[in-house]
């Protein structure tokens, strides 16, 4: 039976780029959630930095997050963001308890 797995995908927009990269992460939600093995994808903003977005995701298995990592619209947001990016973080992780 395949593992479910968390990821928490950490984006840490340039302070004048902050709105450029909001864009673009919101155009991932709706394609991203038709995904295959998508069980769970929502985005938050940090209260007190708001150029820190963080993705919380679920997915049925490695494979189809792995699937996801390929998608169209994913490395749209790759290449849309380049060079507005100050870090990215993915934690993969899978639930304990």
């Amino acid at each position: 039976m395949p593992q479910i797995i968390v990821v928490i995908a950490k984006v840490e927009a340039k302070q004048d780029q902050l709105e450029l990269v909001k864009s673009e992460a919101l155009k991932l939600i709706e394609p991203t959630r038709k995904e295959p093995g998508c069980i769970e994808y929502n985005l938050q903003q940090d209260s007190e930095n708001p150029e820190v977005f963080i993705f919380v995701e679920r997915w049925e298995s490695k494979e189809l997050l792995s699937a996801h990592l390929e998608s169209k619209h994913l490395q749209h947001f790759v290449k849309a963001t380049e060079n507005s990016v100050v870090s990215l973080t993915i934690n993969e992780m899978f639930p304990v308890a």
